[in-house]
């Protein structure tokens, strides 16, 4: 393999991967970039190929190809050689034993690869139906609800974003929960829903990349799709594969209240703020803090028999009867930060039930956290 590429095109490509590559020592070879060069037509491409065996990215880059050729290099170390060298155009070139030379400018390296046949074969990408969908629309969804997926390992159905298609409403769905919180959106697509499989478990890692593909600077649609027990999305000539999660989702619908019996309409960054005053004599664990509302006020307070006490008071347009819930303020604080609205109404319905907070601004996103007895 013989060829040269820009700079910027090379660190664009393995800054993508670095999040993908297995960091643990399970299978080293899975710390590895697949590099694969090739002429398709007059034109040399290089292939980047990355997998932890769950999540696995491919993409296609243009390049000035003198010999094709293929190995696998260290992903980390290769990244940290290429984000070091002067902006000019570099130099790869493969020897017989799997080593990968880098030139550029007056600097030379050299790396210890494997051969190309010792990395994992990635699933293809051959769905019979896609469905084209807006790179916002589809970001703004696994933000909304991405932060309330569980990170607890033993209850694997819920380590992802439910993705739920209500095509009789032209509407696409997510939900995420981890036992303590729920987060949902909805979302109205134009277009044919009818290509999108319904009910599926998108993990965390696969929707974090999914992420960072829909920013990236260029991309204005990505296409999608579910074929068996893997997910698919393309943008352009990159290809990100992600293996969906296995198991039934929870119902989800009798964890949101109907109609909370107290609404108020609190503003955002005020109740955020006073939320992380309180928490600071919380209990390090349950970062526990209660709300009461009474008359015009609602008052946030924790109690810490090892830190002392805190207090904080918000001014409220309530009118109706006293009322306590506790709750943990983390819980509050990350939905706070996803709903990205000035205002939200807090709905509640007693001191054991769940609270919900809708933007004023957007009635199709809703947040719900359980209540902690204090």
């Amino acid at each position: 393999m013989k060829l040269s590429i820009e700079k910027a095109e090379l660190l664009r490509a393995l800054t993508r991967i670095q999040a993908i590559v297995e960091k643990r020592n399970s299978m080293p070879i899975l710390a590895n970039v697949l590099i694969e060069a090739e002429k398709r037509g007059d034109k040399g491409i290089l292939q980047f190929s990355a997998t932890d065996l769950e999540v696995g990215v491919r993409a296609l880059h243009p390049v000035d190809l003198e010999t094709p050729g293929s190995l696998t290099v260290g992903a980390k170390k290769f990244y940290e050689v290429v984000r070091e060298l002067p902006d000019e155009s570099v130099r790869l070139e493969s020897t017989a034993n799997s080593y990968l030379e880098i030139r550029c400018g007056r600097s030379h390296f050299t790396l210890a690869g494997t051969a190309a046949e010792e990395y994992p074969t990635l699933p293809e990408f051959s769905p019979e139906q896609t469905v084209s969908l807006p790179a916002e629309l589809l970001s703004g969804m696994i933000e909304r609800t991405m932060y309330a997926a569980s990170v607890d390992e033993t209850r694997y159905n819920l380590n992802g974003v439910y993705f739920e298609v209500q095509e009789d409403l032209g509407k696409l769905r997510m939900v995420a929960t981890d036992g303590h919180r729920l987060a949902m959106v909805d979302r109205e697509v134009t277009g044919d829903l009818k290509g999108l499989q319904s009910g599926v478990i998108i993990p965390r890692k696969g929707l974090a990349e999914l992420k960072r593909l829909l920013d990236e600077d260029d991309t204005t649609e990505v296409e999608l799709a579910f074929e068996g027990n893997n997910g698919f999305a393309r943008k352009g000539e990159v290809t990100l594969a992600m293996r969906l999660i296995e198991g039934e989702f929870p119902n989800y619908q009798q964890v949101i209240p109907s109609e909370p019996g107290v609404q108020l309409i609190l503003d955002t960054e005020r109740l955020a703020k006073s939320l992380r005053r309180v928490v600071l004599l919380s209990s390090e664990r349950s970062r526990a803090v209660k709300l009461e509302i009474s008359e015009g006020e609602a008052v946030v307070t924790s109690n810490n028999p090892d830190l002392g006490d805190a207090r904080d008071e918000l001014d409220i347009d309530y009118a109706g009867e006293r009322l306590s819930i506790g709750f943990n303020a983390r819980y509050v604080l990350d939905a706070l930060a996803s709903l990205h609205a000035k205002e939200v109404r807090l709905g509640l319905q007693g001191d054991i039930s769940p609270a919900v907070l809708v933007p004023t601004n957007d009635e199709d996103a809703l947040a719900v956290v359980m209540p902690m007895r204090i």
